[in-house]
């Protein structure tokens, strides 16, 4: 009898090349993709092996992390250490064979885990590398997607191949359906409160249930997302007739038959009803409402209408420690409301928040309304096939009419690698994925939240539940 085994460990089990001992091996490589930022040394290292890269077809260069988001034509990188970085790459796709380079003005160029999917560049049951940690999001197409380190991005030039060490599977399901005023961001930091920033440590995350079958699949990009915060190597959804839609729509230039036979192979893709997880939890999205992040962590987080937890509430030491640290360094008091708080700051942007479903539902809240005074607000698209279906949508229109900044893709104020730095102080509504101290500028103060809060704060001034609006 065939042993039952999880969606992770058949897509696995297929990759493998060599098993090097019980707990690692040599794992096949569909797709590598790279930026400007965290691939050089990589470049360099095959440069200097003489190797070169053994598959240039398979790999995927883009520049976003350290790119202007100035809407200027046409975008020019000031920066001579951030100039060096992308004309390094584009170099480094020149010299080994890669054609699929993303420069600065490239019409397609966008934030690398926006593009490939756009592209239909991932498709289910592929094994997806980028040196990138948030990599984790093709994993809603039901591939197996993670980030990586310079090392082994050399690796995988170099051979195709990467040396991986098994994770162990774990189940979240997910049952019921989002309220109305609810999305997918909210679930996702719902999750990451209920198992917290350690609970999935080790764990490929394998998402079911009927309230992910209810997300669309850029929702459920959001979900996989956020997922590397609860320390997850992976997050894996199994395709469904959504997913076969969305990359039939997206793959640029597939074949029929080509498409009919990875569409009957992708239905195998399911982990079998005797499986075994290490550890499963059960969420019930009804219970999900709009959220925010107090503290310096996405697990640490409350609904609009729930007090900030006073750190002693929580009985893990851990926790406790994180909690008074998050609380002095955002300047808040256990009790406080959220909607107590103002902002100076709203972006909305991110390969978290920034494809065209989150501009859609931004620019809902937004339309006909006005940014507040002095707040600063803009929009990142995700790409620049984003940012033209925006603008031929007439969401652009709406956001500038607010007095929200049109910007041009990339990575932006998500880490401040750019010129987007946010000052000492300044408290921000974001629709990224990170809340660390200083990860939009040293001692800003960052609040993740949905597109639709986002754009709800921008109006009035503070967080804001954009239900009450």
């Amino acid at each position: 009898m065939a042993i039952a085994r999880t969606l992770y460990e058949k897509i696995v089990e297929s990759h493998t090349v060599k098993r090097i001992d019980g707990e690692t091996v040599l794992l096949y490589v569909d797709a590598h993709f790279a930026n400007e930022y965290t691939s050089p040394q990589a470049f360099s290292g095959v440069r200097e092996r003489g190797c070169g890269v053994f598959a240039p077809d398979s790999h995927l260069c883009v520049v976003d992390h350290i790119i202007p988001s100035a809407d200027t034509n046409p975008r020019v990188i000031h920066d001579e250490a951030s100039a060096l970085q992308a004309s390094n790459l584009a170099k480094n796709c020149r010299d080994f064979g890669i054609d699929a380079f993303y420069g600065p003005n490239d019409a397609a160029q966008g934030i690398e885990h926006v593009l490939m999917d756009e592209q239909g560049l991932v498709r289910p049951g592929m094994v997806v590398i980028c040196g990138d940690s948030h990599t984790t999001t093709h994993g809603a197409l039901g591939a197996l997607a993670f980030g990586i380190g310079t090392s082994e991005i050399e690796h995988i030039l170099a051979t195709q191949t990467l040396v991986y060490r098994l994770a162990k599977p774990m189940l979240i399901r997910i049952d019921g359906k989002l309220k109305p005023g609810s999305t997918a961001k909210d679930l996702a930091l719902y999750v990451l409160r209920t198992i917290t920033a350690r609970g999935a440590l080790g764990c490929v995350v394998e998402y079911q249930g009927s309230g992910v079958e209810a997300l669309s699949v850029e929702e459920r990009m959001t979900l996989c997302n956020l997922t590397v915060e609860a320390g997850a190597r992976g997050a894996i959804i199994a395709p469904d007739e959504k997913t076969r839609e969305w990359v039939r729509t997206h793959w640029l230039d597939f074949d029929q038959n080509e498409f009919e036979a990875a569409s009957r192979y992708w239905k195998t893709l399911a982990s079998d009803p005797e499986a075994v997880f290490s550890k499963t939890v059960v969420i019930n999205a009804g219970d999900v409402k709009p959220m925010v992040t107090w503290g310096t962590s996405p697990d640490q987080c409350v609904a609009f209408d729930e007090p900030v937890p006073a750190a002693d509430s929580f009985e893990d030491p851990v926790q406790r420690a994180a909690a008074v640290r998050a609380l002095e360094y955002q300047g808040i008091e256990a009790g406080t409301l959220m909607t107590q708080l103002a902002v100076q700051h709203v972006f909305i942007g991110s390969c978290t928040n920034a494809r065209i479903s989150d501009l859609r539902a931004a620019a809902a809240v937004v339309k006909g309304r006005k940014v507040a005074p002095g707040v600063r607000a803009q929009v990142v698209p995700g790409s620049m096939r984003v940012r033209k279906q925006a603008e031929d949508e007439g969401l652009a229109e709406i956001f500038k009419e607010a007095g929200f900044e049109w910007r041009k893709s990339g990575c932006s104020l998500c880490l401040a690698m750019n010129d987007d730095i946010l000052q000492s102080g300044v408290r921000c509504a974001s629709t990224t994925n990170r809340n660390f101290e200083g990860r939009q500028g040293r001692g800003a103060r960052t609040h993740l939240v949905s597109p639709a809060a986002a754009a709800a704060a921008a109006i009035t001034g503070k967080l804001t539940d954009p239900a009450m609006l």
